[in-house]
């Protein structure tokens, strides 16, 4: 599949996957100087990027592991779902869950982007829905003997 991609400044970088069989593609701050996140705050990073997704698809913005588990830095929603008729800048909202500040230097890695299919679907509404056996068992209802 090949998306369409415009940087939108000079310092804009192109997704890129970490290696050949990776599903995300990093996503980069184009900042023009390190940025500070406070503890418990987000922050709006730009990329630089505008992108195409193709109709059927949708571009899925996740947490970078590293920067989840060692730094505490997660996207603030913590999945962003970035649609095929959005042309605008992508961003991360950049969220610190730690207790002290971050710094995110100029081109870092921020996040990756990984490109789902959707089904668009037809809503119908009933009085009633087909029995199954877990029925109506909600949160931590499954697994039980």
């Amino acid at each position: 599949m090949k998306i369409r991609i415009k940087r939108l400044t000079d310092t804009a970088q192109l997704p890129a996957r970490g290696s050949a069989m990776a599903a995300g593609y990093d996503l980069h701050a184009d900042i023009p100087e390190e940025c500070i996140i406070l503890p418990h705050e987000t922050v709006m990073i730009p990329t630089g990027l505008s992108m195409e997704i193709p109709e059927g698809y949708f571009g899925a913005v996740f947490a970078r592991s590293g920067l989840a588990s060692k730094e505490l830095l997660r996207p603030g929603n913590c999945v962003g779902v970035i649609d095929p008729d959005y042309r605008g800048e992508w961003k991360v909202a950049l969220h610190n869950d730690s207790d002290s500040e971050k710094r995110i230097a100029p081109g870092e890695r921020i996040a990756q982007m990984v490109v789902i299919p959707f089904l668009p679907v037809e809503f119908t509404e009933t009085d009633a829905l087909s029995e199954t056996e877990r029925g109506a068992g909600g949160f931590g209802s499954t697994g039980r003997t």
